[in-house]
This record gives C-alpha cells, sequence and structure tokens, in this order.
C-alpha cells in the first residue's frame, strides 16, 4: 500500500471503534491510546524500522515492547515501553513493526502507521 493509498477496512475502524467520540483532536489521542493499550498483548518482540531523535534505537535493531508509555499521547505520536540495555524506556511506536506477536497486535500498530500516514 502507498502513502495515498486508502483502506475502507481500516478507515471505518478508525472512525467507529477508535475516534467515535472524540470531539478534539486530545479526545482523539485518548481514544487511540485506549484502543492500542486494548488491543497490543504484552510484551512481544518488535524491530526497529526507522531512527528517530527522541529515540536511542538503531534501525533493524529488536527491542521486548513491554507496556504502553506514561507519556502523554497526541495523534502524531504514541509511546511504548521498550526493554533496552538492561533498562526500560519509552519509544515512539511509529518506528517498530511486530517481528513476534498476534494477530491483534499486529493490526493495532499497523492501524496506527497507517494513520499517520494520512
Amino acid at each position: 500500500m502507498t502513502r495515498g493509498d486508502r483502506d475502507e477496512e481500516r478507515e471505518e475502524r478508525i472512525e467507529m471503534r477508535i475516534t467515535v467520540d472524540a470531539y478534539s483532536p486530545g479526545e482523539a489521542a485518548i481514544g487511540w491510546r485506549a484502543y492500542l493499550g486494548d488491543l497490543m498483548a504484552f510484551p512481544f518482540e518488535a524491530r526497529c524500522i526507522s531512527e528517530r531523535e527522541e529515540s536511542p534505537l538503531k534501525e533493524d535493531e529488536t527491542v521486548r515492547v513491554v507496556g504502553m508509555s506514561p507519556t502523554e499521547p497526541t495523534l502524531s505520536g504514541m509511546f511504548v515501553t521498550v526493554e533496552w540495555m538492561d533498562r526500560e524506556l519509552g519509544v515512539p511506536l511509529e518506528q517498530l513493526e511486530p517481528v513476534e506477536a498476534d494477530d491483534d497486535t499486529e493490526q493495532a500498530i499497523a492501524d496506527w502507521h497507517y494513520w499517520l500516514e494520512r
């Protein structure tokens, strides 16, 4: 799927499940956080797909994702907690793709990536 491709099934899920009761960007971010936190089965393994200034992860590095980060959610940034170098830290979910995860976790992350690319 290229950046401009519209996925109707995903669009309906986002509109009817994730942002359905959101009347502001802040409420939509809370909806996303709830959806991701409910659907992702922690812990799971993920691979870094892009380097980010706010994260120490390198491309192709694998980490164990252990939960949602307490970092305030926004519509452009959702953070998860990972185990990295004998400690836990929050990193942007957008820089990760699941390696060993269940179908719901894969769907949730793919939905988030899709949202960011819109």
